[in-house]
């Protein structure tokens, strides 16, 4: 294993957030059952618990305890979107009770995303759980950050970046909600 990933995933089992590139930009990670790491993240971003965190994993089957993925008449439309590397899209799945409030916010719903980013699926499929909170590394109001130095001017040395490159997409994942079939960014 790639020492960098070796010490991320360090970071995150001792509860840090860390910074690390995705598919279009970095995003701020953690585990999402610890829920002074998430606390963090929400501090860093200046971002209400209200509004909920995207959950991102390797594989579709570690955000099965969490969301109503499968057996619902949209569950193959989302299982096939995630097949195609090239692109990114989060889905907005109704809830278990098995998911965090301080992940889904004030919604009976929780945001999804599997990677095919060799990057984040390394860092998940190292994760206890197999998913990690992954929104995009920037405080509220201001870009995403494209590298590790825009991570340091943002969050000076409360992030620890993990320098890598980003998937080639131009826009972070477009969102979707499953149930109402609606993009919602």
């Amino acid at each position: 294993m790639d020492e960098r990933i070796a010490q991320a995933i360090l970071k995150l089992q001792l509860g840090e957030v860390i910074a690390y590139p995705t598919e279009a930009v970095f995003g701020l990670g953690c585990h999402p059952f610890n829920q002074q790491a998430v606390e963090q993240i929400l501090r860093l971003k200046q971002r209400s618990v209200e509004k909920g965190l995207i959950l991102v994993a390797a594989d579709p089957n570690a955000l099965s305890n969490l969301t109503q993925l499968y057996h619902q008449a949209w569950s193959e439309k989302v299982l096939n979107s995630w097949k195609n590397p090239a692109q990114a899209i989060t889905w907005v799945l109704p809830k278990t009770a098995a998911c965090p409030n301080w992940i889904s916010g004030e919604h009976d719903s929780v945001a999804v995303r599997v990677s095919h980013h060799p990057i984040v699926k390394s860092l998940c499929e190292a994760s206890e759980q197999g998913v990690l909170v992954s929104t995009s590394a920037n405080p509220a109001g201001l870009a995403p950050a494209l590298n590790c130095q825009q991570i340091k001017h943002y969050f000076a040395d409360q992030v620890w970046c993990l320098a890598g490159a980003l998937g080639g997409l131009s826009q972070p994942s477009q969102i979707w909600d499953a149930r109402s079939d609606q993009q919602l960014r």
